[in-house]
């Protein structure tokens, strides 16, 4: 029971991110971005709160949640075909998995430092992780054997980076907007993990 709260936040911010992604925030992000890093934040309190092993148990409950969400959606046809390819999902389920496992290692590694290094540099890291291989996964030419028959050629048309940089394929442009907005949020999430974290001791207390 004393995961339960962890465990339904995280299903929630999997489920509002799942949803959210398809909804567009400008032109290079969805507003999915602002909502999946949320899930760092409920990793790192979980693992500052009950251990590593609790905060595993999390993620591998937001990982199973994530995997039904996407099955669900290679199921729904949108106006261009189903709202979530194979190759989307799996990018999705893989990056998240690797992400907050590689963020809880890290964290239980420096949870004896200040109090902010522990989630911040793992935020960062597990981040970054994240972002390269969801997008590598989900639209890189060179991973086409994944789902041969499903066409990222949209994805993959060279187009200045973020509308001002060198040339790029249009889903490196989208991961750089995407790895930026997790990096800010990352610095943001350390006021609420620090008001969460008091107030949750101080119950406990």
């Amino acid at each position: 029971m004393r995961l339960l709260p962890g465990i339904l936040a995280m299903a929630a911010t999997v489920v509002a991110s799942n949803i959210l992604v398809q909804f567009l925030f400008g032109q290079w992000l969805t507003w999915g971005a602002f909502t999946y890093p949320i899930a760092f934040l409920i990793t790192d309190l979980t693992n500052r709160l009950h251990g590593a092993a609790a905060a595993r148990k999390v993620v591998l409950a937001g990982f199973a949640t994530g995997l039904v969400c996407s099955v669900i959606g290679t199921q729904i046809m949108g106006d261009f075909g189903p709202l979530v390819t194979w190759r989307i999902a799996l990018g999705s389920g893989l990056a998240f998995l690797l992400a907050q496992m590689v963020d809880v290692e890290i964290f239980d590694r420096l949870r004896q430092g200040s109090w902010w290094r522990a989630p911040l540099v793992s935020t960062l890291i597990g981040s970054a992780l994240d972002t390269a291989v969801f997008f590598s996964v989900a639209f890189s030419t060179g991973l086409a054997f994944i789902e041969p028959g499903n066409d990222v050629s949209w994805a993959n048309e060279v187009l200045p980076l973020l509308g001002a940089g060198p040339m790029a394929p249009l889903w490196v442009s989208l991961a750089f907007a995407d790895w930026g907005v997790k990096l800010a949020l990352a610095f943001i999430a350390l006021v609420p993990f620090r008001l969460i974290l008091g107030r949750l001791r101080a119950g406990v207390a």
